[in-house]
Order: C-alpha cells, then sequence, then structure tokens
C-alpha cells in the first residue's frame, strides 16, 4: 500500500519551496528558541497554508503571526537519518494564535544520490512516554544531487484526550528518480500518460494494490496485455526470487485479474487500470519487504516507480493483472468513460 495509507485522515503537510541549488529555507517556523535547552516562545508565521497528502498548495503573499512554543530536541546537531535531521519541533495550539495546527516540526533532507530525486518522507510526533501520538507525511519534490533543502511537517488539531506532544523522529524515507516520479494529478507528463498507484486494500494477510493509468494527453493510448513490474528493496537494489504472475487468480480469485487481457484504447480523459496483489504469509525462510516497484505501461513505454509497501512474507509470489478500462474513472473535463459518446 501507499504511505498515504498509513496516516491518520487528520494529518497535513505544509507545502515545501525547493532551492534551485544550494539549501534554502521553506520552514515557517524561523529561528525560535535556536540554543536554549528548554521551551522558548517568539514569534513566528503559522503553519496554516498546508495541503493534504499528494495535493498542491501555493504559498501565500501574506500569512498571520503566532507564538508557538519551541520544544527541546534530544539532539537539533545530531546525524541525519537517510539524509533527514530533524532541527526545531513546535507546539502551537489555541493559545498560539494559530488556528487549525497544534505541532509542527522543521528538517533538512540531503539528497545522497546520484541522481534528481522525488522524496516522501514519514514522521512521527510522539508522546514523553515515546508513544506514537501522530504520524505525517511530506513530499519534497525534484531534489538534486547533493542538494540539501529545509522544509516543515505540520499536524493538525486533535482530539482533546490525545496525549501531548514532546518528541517526532523520522519513520521512513522513501525516494524514485524524478524523471521516474508518478503522479495522479498536475501537469501532463510528455509521455501523454500519467500512471499512480492507489492505497490499497489489506485484508486477512491478502494485499491488492490497484495501478491507473490516465491518458491525458491529446492522442489515444493503446494497450495490450500486462504492465511489466520489477521490484526493488529500500536501496533500490532488484529483488531476487520473486515469481510475477501473470492475473491475480493465483493469489486470490475475484480480483479480477484471472480474465485474459483484452486490448484497450483510451480516448483523451479515460483510463485504465491493472491489479497487483500478493499474501503476506510468513513460513520457514526470510521474508520479502520491498517498497518500490517500477512499471512500464507498455514495453516502450518509460518507466514509471511507484511505492506500494510489498510485504511478501515468505511467498515469493506477486500477481499483476491485466490492463482493462476503468469506467469509473472521471476526468477534469466531467463525466466518466461510460458516460461520454
Amino acid at each position: 500500500m501507499s504511505t498515504a495509507s498509513r496516516t491518520t485522515p487528520a494529518v497535513l503537510a505544509a507545502a515545501l519551496l525547493l532551492a534551485a541549488c544550494g539549501s534554502e529555507s521553506a520552514s515557517s517556523g524561523g529561528e525560535v528558541g535556536e540554543g536554549d535547552g528548554g521551551p522558548v516562545r517568539a514569534e513566528a508565521l503559522c503553519p496554516s497554508d498546508f495541503a493534504r497528502y499528494g495535493s498542491a498548495s501555493s504559498e501565500p503573499s501574506v500569512r498571520p503571526s503566532g507564538t508557538p512554543t519551541a520544544l527541546p530536541l534530544p539532539s537539533v546537531n545530531g546525524v541525519a537519518e537517510d539524509g533527514v535531521k530533524i532541527t526545531a519541533l513546535y507546539a502551537w495550539g489555541l493559545e498560539s494564535g494559530c488556528a487549525g495546527v497544534d505541532n509542527s516540526a522543521d528538517f533538512e533532507l540531503t539528497n545522497q544520490q546520484t541522481e534528481t530525486a522525488t522524496y516522501t518522507l514519514t514522521f512521527g510526533f510522539l508522546s514523553a512516554s515515546g508513544g506514537a501520538v501522530d504520524n505525517a507525511e511530506q513530499t519534497v519534490e525534484a531534489v538534486g544531487p547533493g542538494q540539501t533543502v529545509k522544509g516543515t511537517v505540520v499536524v493538525g488539531e486533535r482530539d482533546g484526550d490525545a496525549p501531548e506532544v514532546t518528541g517526532v523522529k523520522v519513520i521512513k524515507v522513501r525516494s524514485v528518480p524524478q524523471a521516474e516520479a508518478s503522479s495522479a494529478s498536475g501537469t501532463c507528463p510528455k509521455s501523454g500518460m500519467r500512471l499512480y498507484a492507489d492505497e490499497g486494500d489489506a485484508a486477512m494477510g491478502l494485499r491488492a494494490v490497484g495501478l491507473h493509468l490516465v491518458n491525458c494527453g491529446t492522442r489515444p493510448i493503446r494497450l495490450t496485455g500486462y504492465p511489466r513490474v520489477t521490484i526493488q528493496d529500500e536501496d533500490h537494489r532488484p529483488v531476487d526470487g520473486v515469481r510475477i504472475l501473470r492475473g491475480t487468480d493465483q493469489i486470490s480469485t475475484g480480483l479480477g485479474g484471472d480474465r485474459g487481457p483484452q486490448p484497450v484504447v483510451l480516448r483523451p480523459g479515460e483510463a485504465a487500470v491493472a491489479g497487483l496483489a500478493w499474501r503476506n504469509t510468513t513460513q520457514a525462510g526470510e521474508p520479502v519487504n520491498a517498497p518500490y516497484v517500477r512499471v512500464w505501461a507498455e514495453p516502450a513505454a518509460d518507466p514509471v516507480m511507484v511505492v506500494p509497501e510489498l510485504d511478501l512474507g515468505t511467498t515469493g509470489r506477486l500477481g499483476v493483472g491485466p490492463w482493462r478500462k476503468d469506467e469509473t474513472h472521471r476526468d477534469p473535463a466531467g463525466g466518466t468513460a461510460a458516460e461520454r459518446p
């Protein structure tokens, strides 16, 4: 499943402004409390212009100011984890003068890879006991090799019974090459097609994720057969020993992947879907966990990398269903594929 499915609905993320080179700040906390060992209050811009994971947001020309409390970190200048270092933690709340946000954290991200990459970062906001209070995701796009960018991750208001946040940590770092980043919205790629994975379903050890292909171009797209996929581990190394099955019926019946492939023609605005299915059963052997799946819609198409977080257990099998037209897809022009002439 996508990492987005592992965060609470109330989790919100602040938009980032990334530098073309070097390091440029996109955080809103300034240097509140810098150098102090305890909570400090000082005026800062409200981190109110944030959006749910995966949606676009723009920096407003004017934002109100508030008075957050800067909370101490175990080691502000500590070693970065997978290229990510948390530099500040703030408590906001109603008394801060900034509505709708309880906590925020500033971070620095350094691309330690050799190519430009888009990152999805998952942060855990913690209570004094070390337990999880909330998780939040932040997407950072187009970070060049060796480049360092700064940003802010935000969590919105929680229920009154939630514990107070006193700490934050990096839970997970995922990256994909910028040239292979998936997208469900935004500018149409040069290929004229968007390819992305949905949040998926999980029940009784069965996992199912949909691969969605949308024709956002001006010409028809013709699909035949199955998408081609390869699997990569956390370090982007190929995963061997996993059988890629044509169809999902050997994983579970009733997922729609047991029907043979049929030619699919997508007019502009239309979409297709194919399924990934697996089980996370664990018996003898080493379990396989592989976050990344590289997908080719057609043999001649450019690859797109999605992050379904495959937890294959020891089954050693991944089922891939054939492309079929998605009659429920609704394009921005309005209407579904079934409703258009």
